[in-house]
């Protein structure tokens, strides 16, 4: 069983979380990992999948806010422009953001021959962290194959955490660093919503670490400059419009705020939001076509999840992480063994 901060008798925040406490609490959401630990090999990809379905014909509707811009991407520019995705999400780490996005790519032709020809082309959408402390990077050891595995991999149901793909050589605060999820159940027009938080955990300073109860652990490894990245995926069955999403996905600061954290010059924080509900047909005839969104006098209620699911979501990444020896035997120590021994 999956280690979380309610084992230690931590919350963050006020509002419930859902059945799973995951982001696939959102209806229809998958999510799939490879997993690489090979000698000095220790990385991995991830993928998120809004739903199970022709990700291309059936679009939803997305933005993202980049916190701090020091990391490498692919589509964020023409998600922002159009407001959806149209592929899997895949998260690895930088070198390997290429090759993850052929494979989109590649799957996207496979299951529309006009990508291209007679209809646009497609927009994979991939982000990324350095791993390299931990992890023979320069190997560009993740395949084609990887990538597309980590699509076939994906579920609804509960998600493995920690040293999982691509958080497999990954590194927070000092401790070990991962995949880590986390929901939030809210009440609208008296029906249940969530919306879950994803994230892919490589930044903080050693030391710099604050608890939901205020303590502040010591990684035992000395300060460095705030680095690394963190890559946030939120989801909602929330009907939200594009400039909404953007709003939300802008309280993933906040979560990572409230770890200690300082959005650093050598930090990618990236955060991106998406709604399952009132997708887009890429085929739609319509010259007009109607839009269900929220009321925005209601939109506290997701700033809130959003910050609170974020912060959840790292620590959970934390916990789940035991104790790790990577290349060149470097080692991080692990949150989880921490608390135990500060009860």
């Amino acid at each position: 069983m999956t280690v979380s901060i309610k084992d230690f008798g931590l919350t963050c925040g006020s509002l419930p979380s859902g059945m799973l406490n995951a982001i696939t609490d959102v209806a229809g959401v998958q999510v799939g990992h490879v997993t690489m630990r090979d000698g000095d090999i220790n990385t991995g990809v991830t993928a998120i999948l809004p739903h199970g379905g022709n990700l291309f014909r059936n679009k939803v509707r997305a933005a993202s806010e980049v916190i701090n811009g020091f990391g490498k991407t692919v589509g964020l520019v023409q998600l922002d422009e159009l407001g959806t995705i149209e592929t899997p999400l895949l998260l690895t780490n930088t070198l390997s953001v290429g090759i993850c996005a052929t494979a989109l790519i590649r799957q996207a032709i496979r299951q529309n021959p006009d990508v291209g020809r007679r209809t646009g082309t497609v927009n994979p959408l991939v982000a990324e962290c350095n791993d390299g402390p931990l992890n023979d990077i320069q190997a560009l050891a993740v395949s084609e194959a990887h990538a597309l595995a980590a699509i076939e991999a994906a579920g609804e149901g509960p998600v493995e955490q920690g040293s999982v793909g691509a958080g497999t050589g990954m590194t927070c605060f000092g401790f070990k660093g991962g995949i880590g999820t986390a929901s939030r159940r809210f009440v609208l027009d008296g029906h249940d919503h969530h919306l879950g938080a994803l994230v892919l955990s490589n930044f903080g300073r050693a030391g710099d670490l604050v608890l939901p109860d205020g303590r502040r652990p010591d990684a035992r490894r000395p300060s460095e400059a705030e680095s690394g990245s963190v890559i946030i995926v939120m989801a909602t069955d929330v009907p939200l419009e594009h400039r909404q999403l953007k709003r939300v996905a802008r309280r993933a600061g906040a979560g990572i705020a409230r770890l200690g954290a300082f959005w650093g010059h050598g930090s990618g924080d990236i955060a991106i939001a998406f709604s399952t509900a009132d997708p887009v047909d890429h085929d739609e005839k319509r010259g007009l076509v109607p839009v269900q969104v929220l009321n925005e006098s209601r939109i506290d209620l997701l700033f809130q999840a959003a910050a609170e699911a974020t912060q959840e979501a790292v620590l959970n990444s934390m916990l789940a992480s035991p104790a790790f020896k990577g290349r060149n035997d470097a080692r991080r120590p692990s949150l989880a063994e921490w608390l135990r021994a500060n009860v």
